[in-house]
């Protein structure tokens, strides 16, 4: 299953990766499990086939009562991994957004200079990004770095959407992206998400036609000035503000299936940095959906 997330379908948990075959049908006889490019399953007739993780031989069986007890495999992804990773990065993200809020002001005097050093710091934050996104190993240098800037990015922007369009609006985007988190949480755990083939169609076909509207918005911004064709302001603004909070939802679904893929197939420790740094991009992205969302209702009240 590949994700949306290009860190995820770039090294670490897509179909065809060195760590798990999704395609290959099981063997005769033996687990249910697809084996075909999978180093870590137990190949047909090779009772080892020079795999550690196929059959442990120095698990121990428990004569009594019938289970074998085999240690975790070293060296391997687990979920306490991608928990610890992804607080770390967004533990850098936080205080930094803290530091920018606090040391940057936005009042008439100074949102200029703030102003900048956010755009410098979201440029940054991108192509620090895109990097990572690109390379075949995880960088957890790189990635805490993308966190730090992203946070002086959110910063500044919080503090200007907080104390001159709608006051306690950073504090419910944060409310918002956390409710978000845990009810998909709860519902791909329950079962209510099914993570197939058709759910990532659609939404990578949805999330296509939405970042090309945006982009095409921005251009007339730009270009023809005022707000565009309307999309990210008015009614259609509240409208696409919802939408792009549905997406965040489904990118999370789809991050965390691949999450589980990960660990369920043996994948290396250090992919856990690109488990953490997938589902920070994913955060970021609803957070600002919801603050965007918080200022456009207040605007128009």
């Amino acid at each position: 299953m590949r994700s949306r997330n290009p860190v995820f379908s770039r090294r670490g948990f897509s179909r065809d990766n060195g760590y798990a075959g999704f395609n290959a049908a099981p063997q005769a006889g033996g687990p249910a499990v697809a084996t075909q490019g999978n180093p870590y399953a137990q190949q047909a007739g090779t009772p080892y086939a020079q795999n550690p993780y196929a059959q442990n031989p120095y698990a121990q069986q428990d004569v009594e009562y019938g289970a074998p007890q085999a240690p975790a495999a070293p060296g391997r992804m687990t979920m306490d991994d991608v928990v610890v990773r992804t607080a770390s990065t967004l533990g850098v993200l936080i205080v930094t957004a803290a530091l920018s809020w606090a040391l940057l002001p936005v009042d008439d005097a100074h949102i200029n200079r703030s102003y900048g050093i956010a755009i410098g710091a979201a440029l940054i934050g991108m192509v620090l990004a895109f990097v990572q996104s690109f390379k075949r190993t995880a960088s957890p240098a790189l990635i805490l770095t993308y966190a730090a800037f992203e946070g002086v990015f959110l910063g500044v922007v919080s503090s200007v959407v907080d104390n001159r369009i709608a006051s306690g609006a950073a504090m419910q985007a944060v409310l918002g992206t956390m409710a978000v988190f845990a009810a998909v949480l709860v519902a791909y755990k329950a079962g209510w998400i099914r993570v197939n083939r058709r759910f990532v169609g659609f939404v990578m076909a949805a999330a296509l036609g939405f970042v090309l509207l945006m982009a095409v918005n921005l251009l007339f911004a730009v270009f023809g000035g005022g707000d565009g064709l309307g999309f990210r302001s008015g009614a259609l603004g509240v409208v696409f503000g919802v939408i792009g909070v549905l997406l965040g939802a489904c990118f999370l679904a789809l991050d965390f299936k691949q999450v589980e893929d990960g660990v369920a197939y043996g994948a290396p420790r250090e992919e856990a940095w690109l488990a953490a740094f997938g589902l920070t991009l994913t955060l970021v992205w609803i957070y600002l959906e919801f603050l965007r969302l918080i200022s456009i209702l207040n605007s128009n009240d």
